[in-house]
């Protein structure tokens, strides 16, 4: 039987991998993100709350001033949840986070038992707007049934472990992973039926991935000059974070834009 991970862990942290060796990696395969050069994804910390203190538990993408958007499995529970934007070390004050408390909305079709069937996205409304500035921008997201080609630049971001059970990144990370198409990644040597047309898959060279602690972080590509996020991160095969022929896949944003746009109309 298929069996896969989702990224989350408690009381971890998380997501991201890059392709340099892997001194003072961070993430799979993964090199510290410059400070300031992913301001849609940097410091959109998810937090749980757990004996009185937060603790870091997925990423997401800032859409609006008031909604971030992340994974339905880092929020199908029922704890206390706050979204921090502006950060850059977990470990540390960095002066520009600001924290708020969230409602969160999982896509309705989303189950929890069968991670496969995809709908692995949900959005958090925010108690307040946050304030943009050069640390916390909005991500852009990419037109609706955008379909990437294959081997499209992409990267992954967040602070997820460094390996398969390993340390967890204590800086935001970045690492390298093109795109996947779906004819390939739907292939029986690679994730097969488990791949759905709502998915998108990224990397899967053994060497850089996402890991727990990842998930619910964006997947940023290059398209036509920009880059957009064009996933959101969802799982991984549960033989390890970084095993030749099972990228990481994540859930495709362009696949939800109306179902987006649709909840923070009526919210």
């Amino acid at each position: 039987m298929l069996r896969f991970l989702v990224f989350t862990t408690p009381v971890l942290y998380g997501h991201s991998t890059q392709d340099f060796p892997e001194t003072n990696a961070r993430v799979v395969g993964g090199t510290e993100a410059q400070r300031n050069s992913w301001p849609s994804q940097e410091g959109i910390s998810l937090q749980y709350l757990s004996g009185g203190k937060w603790y870091h538990t997925c990423g997401g993408t800032l859409i609006k001033q008031n909604w971030v958007m992340t994974a339905a499995h880092c929020v199908d529970t029922q704890m206390t949840f706050r979204v921090v934007v502006g950060e850059h070390n977990l470990n540390q004050n960095d002066g520009t986070e600001q924290s708020m408390s969230v409602q969160k909305i999982v896509h309705p079709s989303w189950n929890s038992n069968n991670v496969a069937a995809g709908y692995d996205i949900a959005l958090l409304r925010l108690a307040q707007k946050v304030t943009l500035n050069s640390y916390v921008q909005l991500g852009v997201l990419p037109q609706e049934g955008t379909i990437l080609a294959n081997n499209s630049p992409c990267y992954i971001t967040g602070w997820g472990r460094t390996k398969t059970n390993g340390q967890l990144a204590h800086s935001l990370q970045q690492a390298y992973l093109p795109s996947v198409d779906y004819v390939t990644c739907s292939s029986s040597s690679f994730w097969g039926p488990t791949m759905k047309r709502t998915m998108v898959c990224a990397g899967g060279d053994q060497v850089r991935s996402g890991c727990q602690g990842d998930s619910g972080g964006p997947l940023h590509c290059l398209v036509s000059g920009k880059y957009t996020v064009h996933g959101v991160t969802s799982f991984v095969s549960s033989l390890g974070c970084n095993v030749s022929r099972k990228p990481t896949v994540f859930t495709q944003v362009s696949a939800y834009i109306s179902w987006r746009n649709i909840v923070i109309a009526s919210n």
